[in-house]
């Protein structure tokens, strides 16, 4: 539920609180914030072990869809190029990410060629044929 909040966060709302509760009233409302939470997931867990329990077997089989969607909200078309189309082998993003850091390093160096000598300009030039 709080996974994306992080401890940045928490600071804030702490110290908030600290400016508008006042030391003498933020722990118990951090008491009675922790005890809501804390009731609102046993409701939770509650109402879900009780469709479970009524629905049977037809519980799972209304989870999968929903389990499914979950897994396509998390798709990205990096991902989905990377399971259907390169089957999990992300590789090829690994060296475009490379090149995309460092493209003189997908320049390869020119080779010489036996007989060719570079000029002044950097240009190769047949010693033999002048």
């Amino acid at each position: 539920m709080f996974a994306n909040v992080g401890w940045g966060e928490i600071l804030v709302l702490v110290v908030v609180g600290l400016v508008i509760l006042g030391p003498e009233r933020l722990p118990g409302a951090i008491r009675w914030t922790a005890n809501a939470l804390r009731q609102a997931r046993e409701y939770v867990t509650n109402a879900t072990d009780q469709l479970r329990d009524e629905m049977g077997p037809e519980f799972d089989d209304l989870r999968a869809p929903l389990s499914e969607l979950q897994k396509l909200r998390g798709m990205t078309p990096r991902a989905a190029l990377t399971k259907h189309l390169l089957d999990g082998d992300d590789s090829l993003f690994t060296a475009v990410g490379s090149l995309a850091e460092d493209p003189r390093a997908a320049i390869p160096a020119p080779i010489a060629a036996p007989g060719l000598v570079s000029g002044a300009s950097g240009a190769p030039f047949d010693a033999d044929a002048t």
